[in-house]
């Protein structure tokens, strides 16, 4: 099964974000077989805040880790780090990826619909079997948060050859109803409060995403723990040491050993 083929079920395919190697192993052990990343959890993770480019590098470095472990890789890339399509083009080009996200939004606004799909012509271009999943920011940044606008742009981007759409907070059940229906290709979205898988999958959509959620509860457990310790109560439930320890034996064991040449 590919990639492309686990947005086609009726029921969501999930797909969990992961920030370095160890939160991409817990999904793993946990049965997934695709990974994406979040580049909330990439930037926030350097000290930097969400959106800025900043995790053009940190991108290239995870993607690289991430390739032996042998799972479908969808790599979150921003706005792609250029407003140059070839530029654009040639960063997806160099990792080692089952598909992106890339956004129509830079610094926090919305951009002209036309430079967003040039971009996602441009990597179709250049990596015609990568999964692009073009993310509309109409209703993350609140700037023509309607299903009319959403949908123009949407059709902009699959026009230029995009695999799929991200509406991330389309909440409302009618207006991501009346999206999904005007939109040919998988949607996705992120979970949404008080709609199960299967009532999403009614709704039309494909695939739901975690975002930064694993990462901001991790944040939320880690100080949790540190309380715990504090305040003489109990700590949050966590894994031991030596079934961590084993899952990076094992992942170092893979990654450095050899590939036979093709």
């Amino acid at each position: 099964m590919s990639f492309h083929d686990l947005h086609h079920h009726n029921v969501p395919f999930v797909l969990p974000n992961a920030w370095d190697v160890p939160s991409a192993l817990s999904y793993l052990e946990d049965g997934f077989t695709a990974v994406g990343t979040t580049s909330f959890g990439l930037s926030s993770s350097g000290g930097h805040a969400d959106g800025g480019r900043a995790t053009r590098d940190a991108n290239i470095a995870l993607a690289a880790a991430l390739a032996p472990l042998g799972c479908y890789v969808s790599v979150d890339v921003e706005d792609g780090y250029s407003d140059d399509p070839d530029e654009v083009a040639d960063y997806v080009a160099a990792l080692p990826l089952a598909g992106i996200n890339i956004e129509d939004s830079t610094d926090s606004h919305l951009v002209d619909p036309d430079a967003a799909a040039a971009k996602v012509a441009a990597i179709k271009r250049r990596c015609p079997d990568v999964f692009i999943n073009a993310r509309v920011d109409t209703y993350w940044l609140n700037q023509d948060a309607t299903p009319a606008a959403t949908i123009k742009r949407a059709q902009r981007y699959i026009a230029a050859g995009a695999d799929g759409i991200f509406v991330p907070l389309a909440n409302d059940r009618t207006e991501l109803a009346e999206i999904t229906a005007a939109i040919s290709c998988p949607v996705n979205t992120l979970p949404i409060p008080g709609l199960s898988l299967a009532q999403l999958g009614e709704l039309g959509v494909a695939r739901v995403s975690t975002g930064s959620m694993p990462y901001s509860a991790s944040l939320f457990a880690a100080a949790q723990a540190a309380r715990a310790i504090r305040d003489d109560t109990l700590p949050p439930h966590s894994l031991p040491y030596p079934r961590l320890q084993a899952r990076l034996v094992d992942y170092e064991k893979h990654a450095h050993t050899p590939q036979p040449a093709t």
